[in-house]
């Protein structure tokens, strides 16, 4: 099939082969895709990416995939056959960047490693996404997003004072690692300006989660301190939580700044707080959460949450509404923003999903397709290889294909 979408976007002109599988690869390669890149996804002939049979599905038809399958073309080759080895290197030979996740050695085992494919293209940047990276003790052990968020601190801190570490419900650290190799992923490219040699990306999905739980290494290393749980509040500033409202719904309040904080007690009818020395710095206040979360909840449960939104908008003082998807989708500023995005699809007629990361003033990007079927463009990308028909008959017979 030709698409009839064409590519746009900063990246158009740049190939990225998706070698990976659940989830931070893919999704990083699908944001590079959405900014104008063509990616091409491989996947094994008869096992298919998991992401296809990840959650809900609608017909038989995974949905999960329809978003993370986005702008792809879609390539079945096996590997680990001479025939699959051999497409694999030519198609490197005409790309930019490949992205696999396999365990260290994986690819070498296959003679797909690094010097291979480089001897294919000088140029290329490959982008290794594992869990525990290329090296160290725990390099060959399985990886998932899971064990990043509980080796990382996160899960440490996430969480009641009095319950157990937390989890997120979602794959928080495959996709922060994700948005951690595109970023990678470009550095290598503009340091394939440079030098006109592609390198390879090590990321380790550990690191990145690591990364954005802010200074707590040099907390530790200059005072001994651990960030213990605390829910929703903060030990940096108060208030800050959330708040049921008269009818049912809730709110979170946050006064990182000071003259927010201010606002906020003034409205709530305690002005009297602001005077008291402790309420000076946001450590300050958060020693006194139990009276400052008293009287915003007081405030807040007496009105609706449209009364209190609007109240606290009124003050010019920080809040949002705790959205649910339903919330998400009637947003007005998710609406203006455009931030959900329909597009058609020939199998499930017409699906919604979030748009592109950011919006570029003069070379934006665009969801151009939901995902594609299992090998929908394998005869397609072959034969753009040029491979012959009979060529191409040979290699699915020997099921490299």
């Amino acid at each position: 099939m030709t698409h009839p979408h064409p590519a746009q976007g900063p990246l158009t002109g740049l190939r990225v082969l998706d070698l990976a599988t659940l989830f931070a690869g893919p999704l990083c390669a699908t944001m590079l895709g959405d900014f104008g890149a063509e990616v091409i996804k491989v996947e094994h002939p008869r096992r298919p990416d998991p992401s296809r049979g990840h959650g809900p599905a609608k017909d038989g038809i995974g949905l999960w995939w329809k978003h993370l399958g986005r702008n792809k073309k879609n390539l079945t080759l096996d590997l680990s056959s001479p025939g699959g080895r051999d497409v694999l290197l030519r198609l490197a030979a005409e790309s930019d960047v490949v992205i696999e996740n396999f365990r260290p050695g994986t690819l070498e085992k296959w003679r797909l490693g690094w010097d291979e494919l480089i001897a294919a293209n000088p140029r290329l940047v490959l982008a290794r996404v594992t869990g525990f990276g290329q090296f160290g003790p725990y390099a060959r052990r399985p990886g998932f997003g899971t064990l990043a968020e509980a080796m990382s601190g996160f899960a440490a801190i996430t969480g009641e004072p009095d319950g157990p570490p937390t989890l997120p419900p979602f794959g928080l650290a495959d996709s922060v690692a994700a948005l951690a190799t595109s970023y990678a992923v470009m550095a290598a490219l503009r340091g394939r300006d440079a030098t006109g040699r592609g390198q390879v990306v090590d990321m380790a999905i550990i690191e990145p989660m690591l990364a954005v739980l802010g200074p707590q290494a040099t907390w530790y290393d200059q005072l001994g301190y651990v960030q213990p749980r605390t829910g929703n509040r903060s030990t940096n500033n108060a208030p800050r939580n959330t708040y049921r409202t008269s009818d049912g719904t809730w709110v979170a309040v946050s006064t990182s700044a000071q003259s927010i904080a201010e606002r906020v007690m003034r409205l709530v009818g305690r002005p009297e707080f602001i005077d008291e020395e402790w309420f000076a710095s946001g450590v300050g206040r958060a020693g006194h959460a139990d009276e400052l979360d008293a009287a915003v909840g007081e405030w807040i449960a007496d009105r609706t949450r449209d009364e209190v939104v609007a109240a606290f908008e009124r003050a010019e003082a920080a809040i949002a509404p705790v959205h649910d998807i339903r919330d998400v989708l009637r947003d007005p500023q998710y609406r203006a923003l455009g931030s959900i995005t329909e597009l058609p699809d020939p199998e499930l007629g017409t699906v919604a999903m979030q748009n592109v990361l950011f919006r570029l003033s003069e070379t934006p990007g665009a969801v151009r397709w939901a995902g594609r079927p299992h090998g929908a463009d394998t005869d397609e990308l072959l034969g753009a290889l040029g491979l012959s028909r009979a060529d191409i008959a040979a290699l699915r017979e020997a099921g490299a294909v």
